[in-house]
């Protein structure tokens, strides 16, 4: 519980007053945290109590401002091991209560001065189980964080006039510029082609460990960009943004599909593998955000606890094989906390993808065998 004393501390530390306004006016003040100025984006939590350098440098976090439900952010500072890509990635952070100082072996800085150098405009001390309640009850929406203007009306009608996540076109804004390559630790085995939509290193390092080169590819490449490494297989990666603007992705897949190699897609990939067999897509109200959530892998039966940050779903029947231009497709993962579609496997072509990460780092790691299965399914091809 705060006290009157830590949240002396606090201020004396942090200094400057910050406020946070949602686009249907609901207002909290608080302290600024990380960088001094405004920012803007789409609020939406998540629930992980662990991993925040993950959740920070994940591209598929670029444009949204973060409320971690957790109240303690920071205790374990920040390290050059963790990052996830070259940079932070979230356009706000909004947390209950920064640690006053890092305390961890590991650690070779402080969260809110990381924030602070890369620019990142945050929010303390506000209570964010009532802004995650709201959110819960309302659903995402645009933000704004400011701790040069403190009236709430001005920040407002700046909030109403930023740009929504709906129809967003974001993965070339994350994506690499240049091809570069991650060699296999061991033996070389296979190689593949990574479209890259904002992709997490974490997933050539689980690839690499088993035995995979990734070339890792710009958002833009054609078909014979891939193609010309000579993969055994393609991978689709994770990223930000509106899968209903990704047509270029989407005719990629096709191809791929076409050619017969097989194809592995995470998350946004999902979505993109989703629309090239003929799936629409859809906005959840609050997206799945956090480390904790249940979902049904319905080749086993088994339940799996899983990593997920994703706003937008593919709509597809549950129980049923769907005939496709591709041949059939079925609904090979479902959340058991609202049904939503988290995999599809192909029957015919050698295709399926997961809406959540298995690469997840620091954890859970329940899925990691889904690498497995993407490398089990090249040899079957090969």
């Amino acid at each position: 519980m705060s006290t009157p004393f830590s949240d002396a501390v606090r201020r004396s530390r942090l200094g400057n007053s910050a406020i946070l306004v949602l686009e249907d006016g609901r207002t909290f003040v608080g302290e600024a945290y990380g960088a001094l100025g405004e920012t803007f984006g789409e609020a939406v939590f998540t629930t992980g109590m662990t991993g925040y350098q993950e959740t920070l440098t994940d591209p598929s976090y670029h444009r949204q401002v973060v409320v971690q439900t957790a109240p303690q952010i920071g205790n374990t500072g920040v390290n050059e091991e963790d990052d996830e890509s070259s940079k932070i990635w979230v356009a706000g952070y909004v947390v209950r209560d920064p640690a006053r100082r890092p305390s961890n072996w590991r650690s070779t800085g402080d969260l809110g001065e990381r924030l602070a150098a890369e620019g990142v405009v945050g929010i303390s001390g506000i209570d964010t189980r009532a802004l995650t309640r709201h959110l819960r009850s309302r659903g995402a929406m645009r933000v704004g964080i400011s701790s040069v203007d403190l009236d709430p009306q001005s920040l407002l009608t700046r909030v109403q006039a930023a740009p929504q996540m709906v129809g967003a076109d974001l993965s070339a804004e994350v994506s690499t510029s240049s091809r570069y390559t991650i060699e296999a630790v061991g033996e070389h085995r296979y190689t593949v082609a990574a479209l890259d939509l904002g992709i997490k290193r974490n997933v050539t390092r689980r690839l690499a460990a088993r035995g995979v080169t990734t070339h890792v590819f710009p958002a833009s490449s054609s078909v014979e960009d891939l193609l010309a490494v000579s993969p055994d297989a393609v991978f689709f990666s994770p990223g930000p943004g509106d899968p209903a603007t990704a047509d270029g992705p989407v005719s990629l897949a096709q191809e791929v599909m076409r050619r017969q190699k097989p194809l592995f897609g995470i998350c946004f990939g999902s979505q993109i593998l989703g629309r090239a067999l003929g799936f629409g897509t859809y906005k959840l109200g609050y997206g799945h955000r956090g480390i904790n959530q249940p979902v049904l892998d319905k080749t086993t039966g088994k339940v799996e606890v899983t990593s997920h940050n994703h706003g937008f779903a593919v709509d597809a029947p549950l129980n049923t094989v769907i005939d496709t231009d591709f041949g059939g497709v079925e609904v090979s993962h479902v959340c058991l906390n609202d049904n939503v579609v988290e995999g599809l496997r192909g029957i015919e072509v050698p295709a399926f993808t997961v809406q959540y990460h298995p690469e997840a780092a620091a954890g859970p790691h329940d899925a990691d065998y889904l690498f497995d299965r993407f490398v089990e399914l090249v040899e079957r091809k090969a």
